[in-house]
């Protein structure tokens, strides 16, 4: 099963203050390769098993009540490293529409580059070649 994320207080019932949302992710899940944002900064905060996190300095194995704030602007990625599922929740501040950024990226195969690219823009985030 892939990953899922959970919608717990969308920026539109925040009044546009933060969004949290939880992630599951499965053994070995992809998550986000090295990116950053514009506008918001993204806090992680870890549930269960072992999340990959990369602070834009180094990787870390984050177990269950690990924290990482990210700022706005710096660069951020995660992943499950791990043989177990994990648990996260993200938070972002202020709370952007992240909900189109996480039920957009199933889409993301059928699209064209440019349309990719634009996705991306639209939902500000920024990838870094690593």
């Amino acid at each position: 099963q892939g990953q899922r994320t959970h919608y717990l207080a969308t920026g539109a019932s925040t009044g546009g203050e933060f969004g949290l949302y939880r992630i599951d992710m499965p053994p070995r899940g992809r998550g986000p390769t090295t990116h950053f944002h514009r506008t918001i900064s993204e806090s992680f905060y870890i549930l269960s098993g072992t999340a990959r996190l990369f602070d834009g300095e180094n990787w870390i194995d984050a177990t269950p009540g690990d924290f990482l704030y990210v700022p706005v602007g710096g660069r951020h990625a995660f992943h499950n490293g791990s043989d177990e599922p994990a648990s996260l929740l993200l938070l972002f501040s202020p709370g952007a529409p992240r909900e189109g950024y996480f039920e957009g990226l199933s889409e993301l195969a059928n699209i064209s580059d440019e349309e990719r690219e634009e996705f991306f823009l639209y939902h500000d985030t920024y990838w870094i070649s690593e």
